[in-house]
């Protein structure tokens, strides 16, 4: 039982609890609800305060921005009528000095008709006197005739001539005496000119000479690279000399590479390959990259270039000799004389040379010296092709100039500067002498390295002769020749047959010292894209 009692007080002690706890949260969100309504009631006062207070100055802006307006719209039209009123004072400015302009200018018109009007008074008064003075002067007229009539009518029973007659008499008389005085002049004067022409050609020569005064210039065999350092040589020898062999197949040049430091040497008769060699060479120096699919592109870009000076030497020749209007190819040719020798002459300075002698000497004997400096400048333009069609410089340099449409007296001067036919022409004297000028000078020429050149080339000539031969190259001064053979029309077995051929024709053909090595080179090559 007392268990019972017990149970049922702890129970009821619990209901209690829950009741007292239910009560107060009861009356605790009650007193929250309050609270938050009276916040509410604040806030809204709050903002209606606020909404007022907005409104109130925004009436206020409103009010001063409308007077601003105002002050503004007035100022403005204010300006605009002063403004207005200053474009009407301009223009009755300039109304009245038109106006005035006009009047001074029918005034002026005025003057001028007036004198106009007194001048062909004067004019008419004048035609009065000159028709007076004709009618006067043809009535003088009629009495001379009658006088001279009269006068050669008792001449003629003087003399027992008639008119005719005594005029057949005294041009003959006339013609004897003249005839005499005729030949003794052109004796006198056929005498004059033999003692004074050489006297003349002599102070001609010498002036044109002087007046031109160039400088000689020797082109060697060989041109110096410099390299930043003697490691550079390994690198441009490469490995097993691929980089080397790969250079002097594409170029045609020799490679020294000796104990001289920081300087490599490029070997070649041809003045282009020497060019196009040192070009390659100091850009793969200066580039750092040397393989041979390098060597290969700067080789091309180097020719390129090569190129494009050769053009700009024509250009520049033909600017500095003054002579315009040449065929653009006729300029290239010009240019390619730049990379031309004849006995160790440079080809193109002496041409420009021969067209400033021409030139002066023709400006001397009153001839036009602008063809005399054309036909210099061209005289030797076969010597450009020499290498590539067969025949003379001069039939080469004929055939090229007829082909672009020069001149005849251009195509003679060419024709007979090495007397291969008799000048007919003051020009073709002129270049003629011009050429042995230039060509006569000290240090000019020399013959040794001319028969040299001669050799190298035809040493060239007799390996490109051969089917399957795409190109060759003397190198080593001529100890060498480097054939590049086409693969599709020479086997590895026909090399050598070639060889032997080739090698025999040369004793046979050539004379030189010491012996020649042939070396042919076969090489194939597969190429292909990855995609």
């Amino acid at each position: 039982m007392t268990m019972d009692y017990v149970l049922v007080g702890v129970a009821a002690f619990l209901v209690g609890a829950v009741i007292c706890g239910f009560i107060c949260f009861k009356l605790g969100v009650k007193h929250r609800i309050k609270t938050a309504e009276a916040q509410f009631e604040s806030a809204e006062k709050e903002a209606a305060r606020i909404i007022a207070e907005a409104n109130e100055k925004a009436a206020t802006k409103k009010k001063t921005a409308l007077v601003e307006a105002k002050d503004e719209i007035h100022k403005l039209r204010s300006s605009a009528e002063k403004e207005i009123q200053h474009l009407k004072n301009d223009t009755e400015r300039e109304l009245k000095e038109r106006r005035s302009e006009l009047s001074r200018s029918e005034r002026r018109l005025q003057q001028k008709e007036e004198n106009l009007d007194k001048k062909t008074d004067k004019i008419e008064k004048l035609e009065e006197q000159l028709q007076a003075k004709h009618k006067k002067a043809d009535e003088k007229i009629a009495e001379a005739d009658q006088l001279k009539a009269s006068q050669m009518d008792i001449l003629e029973r003087i003399s027992g001539f008639t008119t005719e007659q005594a005029k057949e008499h005294l041009l003959q008389m006339l013609d004897s005496e003249l005839s005499h005085e005729k030949a003794v002049r052109i004796t006198a004067f056929e005498q004059r000119i033999k003692d004074e022409s050489d006297e003349k050609a002599r102070q001609y020569v010498s002036l044109a000479i002087a007046r031109l005064a160039a400088d000689t210039v020797s082109e060697m065999a060989v041109s110096v690279v410099a390299i930043p350092n003697d490691e550079m040589k390994g690198r441009i020898i490469g490995r097993e000399g691929r980089n080397i062999r790969a250079l002097e197949t594409l170029t045609g040049v020799d490679l020294i590479i000796d104990d001289t430091p920081e300087a490599i040497t490029l070997s070649s008769f041809d003045h282009v390959r020497r060019e196009i060699a040192r070009i390659a060479l100091e850009r793969l120096i200066q580039d750092g990259r040397i393989h041979p699919a390098r060597i290969e592109e700067t080789v091309e870009k180097a020719r390129r270039e090569v190129e494009l000076r050769i053009k700009q030497e024509g250009e520049r020749a033909v600017m500095e000799t003054n002579v315009n209007g040449l065929n653009h190819e006729l300029v290239r040719l010009i240019g390619r004389l730049k990379y031309r020798t004849s006995y160790r002459q440079n080809v193109l300075n002496h041409s420009i040379e021969v067209a400033h002698l021409a030139g002066i000497m023709a400006s001397e004997l009153g001839v036009d010296p602008v063809l005399a400096r054309r036909a210099g400048l061209l005289h030797d333009i076969g010597k450009a092709l020499d290498h590539e069609i067969e025949g003379s410089h001069v039939q080469i340099g004929v055939d090229v100039c007829r082909k672009y449409k020069e001149s005849p007296e251009v195509i003679h001067a060419i024709e007979a500067h090495h007397g291969d036919v008799e000048c007919r022409t003051v020009i073709a004297a002129l270049v003629q002498a011009a050429d042995a000028i230039s060509a006569a000078r000290p240090a000019a020429r020399s013959e040794n390295y001319e028969n040299y050149i001669k050799r190298l080339e035809k040493l060239e000539e007799i390996c490109n002769s051969y089917n399957g031969v795409d190109k060759s190259f003397a190198i080593q001064a001529g100890r060498e020749v480097r054939i590049m053979l086409k693969p599709e029309a020479i086997s590895d077995d026909g090399m050598k047959v070639l060889a032997r051929d080739i090698a025999k024709r040369i004793e046979n053909e050539m004379e030189y010292p010491g012996q020649i090595k042939v070396n042919l080179i076969r090489e194939s090559r597969a190429i292909d894209f990855a995609k």
